[in-house]
């Protein structure tokens, strides 16, 4: 662009000039165009947003100043702290503890992730705050009484990054600006490169053949004049964030780098002078574009390990068609719903927010919520979640979850604080990085006072190689590249990762316990018996008295009531719940209960006869009492999922043994127990009985998982080592279970342990590659049978050959 152009360059929105080197641009129509102040950038991306683009096309003048138009608020921090703002992207845990996604610009290596951590964990009123390295995106959580969110945007700036809300529109824009910068640089860094090593080849054979003096200075002017553009523009990353890293006093993985390329330049030029000794022209432009292939080939696999996560931001509606009244309809930002709003999707749109449809019948692609392939057929009654798409058919749907309680929204969280959260072999590894790169330049020092004083003629080269060769990328990237990568795959199969530890443990699980019913088995019972014990109540009638007690309850065998009963429910007073036992209530005034043989035991006092248990057909049975007779007796039993025993058979050739503990009858349990093939089931179990034999379990060192659904087995999902929760369940397992079954196929279950076990090997692999590396390079380049370039050459592998093992969890 000529000074003419730049000098015309206007905002494309208010139409004032654009300032001398400023760049911010907003997406419009599908072409980037300028904005000249964050103000002006706001309100185009708001315009965006709301998917009202056409304004620009049909205005008839530009808008006025951004000063007149937008509050001087908009265009600070302070914009983020209003609640209307914050209401898309943070999460309110109780009336003061707010929680929000943030990206930040600026993360080079895992000493940015690192400072970032330490310096936002340090500012009063933050709870946590957690960076993931390979998404760039970091969670905080903080208390609003003591710090606002715009302090902590501040907070970040101050330390040299940009920090602002999640958007996935905007994090597109800054990966694809990000990625077309390295494709500059590099592209700058590889066509000069090219000569000068051409040049260097020429130089080489002069030191073999001999030169003259004249025709070497040539060559060596010619070398600078090529090299000074790479070693200004290509080589700019990296000593800026070694310069932010050494105003705050932390030895990143840029301070070596940085100190390598910069002594090998200035080194040369003091050659140059008359000084005399060889030029590392060749190595300076070899170092540079050796280190941004690995940064761009790096931030190209970053993308893809993360892509499915993407993918579900993505899938996110951004407008909406709302009823108003009388006919009337009105299109508005998702984000603008409210609950109780009814709006319209057509054939071929986005759900726009979790709800029940009320008119209408379609089949809905849930495909990237939950792995399932096949649509489902929705009418009315049926629940929807926001981010799948509707198919055949309009439907009307009332809104029921809005904001950051969606399911989407809630898989979202999960999956950034279990990509964020760090296992134990992670920590390890960021420590001995955060030492290794302060040992490397202390040895630098040593290496070079060495060889100056043994060998003047070969420090300079060998104490480059010293400082560029030893790679403390690797050990950093070693375990989030395998994480997100694997966390990734599974998604896409239907299970959830909400723990940063969960693929850990479960790489370590060797006893797997299992609820029954909805987990094993499908979860829809049928009521196939009913024995009548009592004249006072028909069969009917005690069918109906059952139904009654279980209207409030979710459970599977209230659904199975509530199903067999043809007529309407009574009023129930004073009901009572033991869960995983049996329900108490008063109807008519009179007291029932209803519940295992055990529960009805221990409410009255009455034992089932021996000539009424023969005469029912084996399943699970429920009795119902007053408080002077047992009533009736209901059987009920469930079909076994097909992949229940492929699935235990295969945890069993893994050397993992499978338990089932249900709270039903033995006769139940032990049928189920029998035709899977499980040895070890316990029946007639509460929750408390189930907790506390996986405690025992643990104390002879067990490392217990187990499959429930969430609900009355929440306390034994949060006792064992690494819990997973499907069906109904799903929707709490943001406060019991470590991973979220969505897919109602089992055989995913076993394909997450395989995955979890092949993430650790990676890590390992990963781990091991990089400490056996830096223990093998650093000697030799120390010794000096190194050369620079083959040092920039491989530090720069180093790194790649650690991100393409981890993205082997991809497939």
């Amino acid at each position: 662009m000529t000074d003419q152009s730049k000098q015309d360059l206007r905002c494309f929105h208010c139409g004032l000039p654009v300032p001398d080197g400023l760049e911010l641009s907003v997406e419009i129509d599908h072409q980037a165009q300028p904005m000249c102040c964050k103000g002006c950038e706001a309100v185009a991306m708001a315009i965006v947003a709301g998917g009202m683009e056409s304004y620009y096309q049909y205005r008839t003048e530009k808008s006025t100043t951004a000063k007149e138009l937008v509050p001087d608020m908009l265009r600070q921090t302070e914009v983020y702290d209003r609640e209307e703002v914050q209401r898309s992207f943070v999460r309110q845990s109780d009336e003061n503890i707010r929680e929000a996604s943030l990206i930040l610009e600026g993360i080079d290596c895992a000493a940015c992730v690192w400072l970032n951590e330490q310096h936002i964990k340090g500012l009063p009123g933050v709870l946590e705050a957690q960076v993931n390295y390979s998404t760039h995106r970091a969670r905080v959580a903080w208390d609003e009484r003591k710090i606002k969110l715009s302090d902590i945007l501040k907070a970040v700036a101050e330390i040299g990054y940009i920090a602002h809300p999640y958007d996935p529109s905007q994090h597109h824009q800054i990966l694809e600006k990000q990625r077309k910068d390295y494709l500059k640089r590099l592209g700058l860094a590889g066509a000069l490169g090219m000569q000068v090593m051409m040049f260097s080849i020429a130089m080489y054979n002069g030191d073999w053949w001999g030169m003259e003096q004249k025709y070497r200075t040539f060559i060596e002017w010619v070398s600078l004049l090529l090299t000074l553009p790479v070693f200004l523009y290509s080589g700019w990353p990296f000593y800026r964030a070694a310069w932010r890293d050494i105003r705050h006093r932390r030895a990143g993985m840029d301070v070596p780098i940085s100190l390598g390329i910069i002594i090998a330049f200035g080194g040369s030029l003091y050659a140059m002078t008359g000084a005399g000794g060889h030029v590392y022209f060749d190595s300076v432009v070899m170092f540079i574009f050796f280190l941004l292939t690995a940064r761009y080939l790096e931030l190209v696999a970053r993308k893809k390990a993360s892509e499915h996560t993407e993918a579900l931001i993505q899938s996110q509606a951004t407008t909406a068609i709302r009823e108003l009244s009388g006919n009337e309809t009105e299109v508005v930002a998702a984000q603008e719903l409210e609950a109780g709003d009814i709006v319209q999707v057509r054939p071929g749109e986005t759900i726009p927010s979790d709800g029940e449809v009320i008119e209408g019948r379609s089949s809905i692609d849930e495909s990237l919520l939950s792995g399932e392939s096949r649509p489902c057929l929705k009418q009315a009654g049926a629940k929807v979640i926001g981010g799948s798409i509707n198919i055949e058919s309009p439907l009307r749907i009332r809104v029921t979850e809005i904001g950051q309680e969606t399911v989407l929204s809630t898989i979202l969280r999960l999956v950034e604080r279990a990509q964020s959260e760090k296992p134990a072999i992670a920590r390890l590894a960021d420590r001995v990085a955060g030492h290794f790169v302060a040992a490397i330049l202390l040895l630098a020092v040593v290496v070079a006072i060495y060889w100056y004083l043994k060998d003047p003629t070969q420090w300079l080269a060998i104490t480059i190689s010293v400082l560029v060769v030893t790679c403390p990328c690797a050990l950093s990237l070693a375990t989030p590249a395998a994480i997100t990568a694997a966390t990734g795959t599974l998604i896409r199969q239907g299970l959830l990762c909400s723990r940063g530890y969960a693929l850990e443990t479960l790489a370590r699980v060797n006893h797997f316990i299992f609820d029954k019913t909805g987990t094993l088995t499908d979860g829809q019972l049928e009521i196939i018996q009913v024995l009548q014990l009592s004249d006072d109540l028909s069969e009917d009638a005690c069918l109906l008295q059952a139904a009654s007690l279980e209207a409030l309850s979710e459970h599977p065998v209230a659904r199975a009531f509530i199903k067999s009963c043809k007529t309407g429910l009574l009023a129930v007073d004073n009901l009572s719940s033991t869960p995983g036992s049996g329900l108490a209530g008063r109807i008519n005034g009179k007291q029932f209960f209803l519940g295992s043989m055990q529960y009805i035991q221990q409410q009255t006092g009455l034992e089932l006869k021996d000539n009424q248990s023969n005469r029912l057909e084996p399943g699970s049975r429920v009795l119902l009492s007053d408080q002077n007779d047992l009533l009736a007796i209901f059987v009920l039993q469930d079909a076994i999922r097909d992949q229940a025993a492929p699935l235990i058979d295969d945890l069993r050739q893994a050397g993992i043994q499978s338990l089932l503990f249900s709270g039903d009858d033995e006769t139940a349990v032990s049928l189920v127990a029998e035709k899977l093939g499980i040895k070890d089931y316990r029946s007639s179990m509460l929750p408390a009985d189930k907790l506390q034999q996986l405690r025992a379990l643990q104390q002879q060192g067990a490392t217990v998982a187990m499959l429930g659904d969430g609900i009355n087995d929440a306390p034994v999902l949060a006792g064992a080592d690494v819990s997973i929760a499907m069906g109904e369940g799903a929707r709490y397992a943001a406060a019991a279970a470590d991973m979220v079954l969505f897919r109602q196929d089992l055989n995913v279950i076993f394909r997450g342990v395989t995955t979890a076990r092949k993430m650790m090997r990676v890590i390992r692999q990963n781990l091991s590659w990089a400490l056996a590396y830096n223990i093998i390079a650093l000697p030799l380049a120390a010794a000096g049978y190194i050369q620079p370039w083959m040092a920039a050459l491989g530090m720069s592998a180093s790194s790649l050959i650690v991100v393409a093992n981890a993205m082997r969890l991809t497939k």
